[in-house]
């Protein structure tokens, strides 16, 4: 397909917008989308930017006072940009961002398919974390039987 602008170059930026219920497309190369405004705005951190600030309605009132402790960025600075400032700023922020990410994609954690080139060692990390949630269980119980069981079933499944 070829640019809706130019007319020369083939499209590989493809924007529909939607306005009062009217959809309208375009269909542009690089160059003519760099050119155009409408797409100079979009990143993906002002996408996230957006999505926390509707899901929290752009109400600070509730917003912790605490800053990251490595970068010193706060969670106000970070709703405005949509990016953390360090690796660190994820673990400070968690309790505030996990509502977001349940209201944008539905949960807290992965609830979806597993690749299946990366299926086989998932399922061994969950089972070996359920079996020594298990193991743990059973210890406390006082139940060193099937304690002794679980263990060999774990150094089975750790030799894989």
């Amino acid at each position: 397909m070829l640019c809706n602008e130019c007319g020369k170059n083939e499209a590989n930026v493809h924007f529909t917008q939607i306005i009062n219920g009217k959809k309208t497309e375009s269909h542009l190369c690089d160059e003519c989308a760099k050119k155009n405004q409408s797409f100079s705005n979009f990143s993906m951190e002002n996408l996230f930017s957006a999505m926390l600030n509707n899901t929290f309605g752009g109400s600070t009132t509730y917003l912790p006072t605490k800053s990251c402790p490595n970068c010193g960025m706060t969670y106000e600075q970070f709703r405005s940009v949509g990016k953390f400032g360090c690796s660190g700023c994820i673990d400070t922020f968690k309790p505030k961002l996990l509502p977001a990410i349940k209201n944008i994609q539905g949960y807290n954690s992965h609830v979806g398919k597993i690749p299946k080139r990366a299926g086989g060692n998932y399922k061994l990390q969950k089972d070996l974390e359920r079996l020594k949630s298990e193991l743990k269980q059973m210890i406390d119980q006082e139940e060193y039987e099937k304690a002794a069981e679980l263990r060999d079933k774990i150094r089975e499944l750790e030799n894989k």
